[in-house]
């Protein structure tokens, strides 16, 4: 291990080597040890933060489950832009009131509201029915925009991780849609691409720390009820396979050099530039998935951080 350490910002190897215990824990992953995942994440849930305030709904729909939306920082009577986020976990885990904390800073930071969505999970559901679930969200927002103090003109489409790869197929449908015209969609080391580990082998130090390709296979098999990395796959199913990518709004991505998805984020951003989508990239050195997270107080964190905050202010013109 000490080599690929190395390569590992000098801040954040303890995290990376806690990672790599953690995730061999987990993986290769199976039901069990997914149910296992999730018991992790939910002991490790933090406390929401005091003074930024939040109220749950459910939207209720005939065609389908209620869906549920944590709504932060909600300031009625104004127009301010707004975010809506969806969660990270591999497709397969965590939940919105896990994440609420840092949503809650993150609305703090920017004094907007934000709405972020308990979707439904894979294995028990694939994709089609996450994005109906985050779709539906999202039209909710809009059409509620007024009493949740949000411009419907300016909402970003933000997600980390699993999150960024629904917050991507979330742009495209609201695209192909036309009902809803989001200001930006900012990606935080989107899983947008099921061939990463699976059909397409990435070099052995990226993705060693954090999310591995084992996890990443069990991951998109379950999101999409299908062997991941094949020509069967549903090309509407992922973000990275729609040939089209043209007409996208404005785009934020970043992701560390150490993180399986780094080369798949890498390509999609070069992809929505030659389609013509305003595109900025950030590829941080030394960082594994998810590192901002388990390192919060290191400096490349705080820098990264930052990085996002600016990237957003930028998007929904608050600067």
């Amino acid at each position: 291990m000490s080599a690929y350490l190395d390569l590992v910002d000098p801040e954040l190897r303890d995290a990376a080597q806690m990672m790599r215990e953690n995730m061999a824990a987990y993986t290769p992953m199976d039901l069990d040890k997914l149910a296992q995942r999730r018991r992790w994440m939910e002991d490790m849930r933090p406390e929401p933060l005091a003074g930024v305030p939040f109220t749950e709904h459910r939207i209720s729909r005939a065609n389908g489950p209620d869906v549920s939306v944590l709504v932060v920082n909600a300031k009625p009577g104004e127009q301010r832009p707004g975010v809506f986020h969806m969660h990270g976990g591999g497709f397969t885990a965590s939940t919105a009131v896990g994440g609420l904390p840092a949503i809650q800073q993150l609305a703090r930071d920017l004094d907007i509201p934000i709405v972020t969505v308990e979707y439904r999970l894979a294995p028990e559901t694939i994709w089609s029915g996450s994005l109906d679930d985050n779709y539906t969200a999202l039209l909710w927002t809009v059409r509620h925009a007024a009493e949740l103090g949000i411009d419907p003109a300016r909402i970003a489409l933000m997600g980390e991780s699993a999150g960024g790869g629904h917050a991507a197929l979330l742009a495209l449908a609201a695209r192909d849609r036309g009902e809803v015209q989001p200001a930006l969609q900012c990606l935080i080391y989107p899983m947008i691409d099921d061939r990463s580990g699976t059909s397409r082998q990435v070099p052995e130090h990226i993705g060693y720390f954090g999310w591995n390709p084992a996890a990443n296979l069990f991951g998109w098999r379950s999101f999409l009820g299908c062997e991941p990395g094949g020509d069967d796959v549903p090309r509407e199913a992922v973000p990275s396979r729609c040939e089209d990518l043209s007409g996208l709004p404005p785009t934020f991505i970043a992701c560390g050099t150490l993180d399986l998805f780094v080369e798949e984020d890498i390509a999609f951003a070069g992809r929505l530039i030659c389609a013509g989508v305003p595109t900025e990239l950030l590829i941080v050195p030394g960082a594994f998935h998810g590192f901002d997270s388990f390192a919060p107080e290191a400096a490349i964190s705080r820098r990264f951080r930052i990085a996002k905050i600016e990237a957003l202010k930028r998007g929904l013109e608050l600067v």
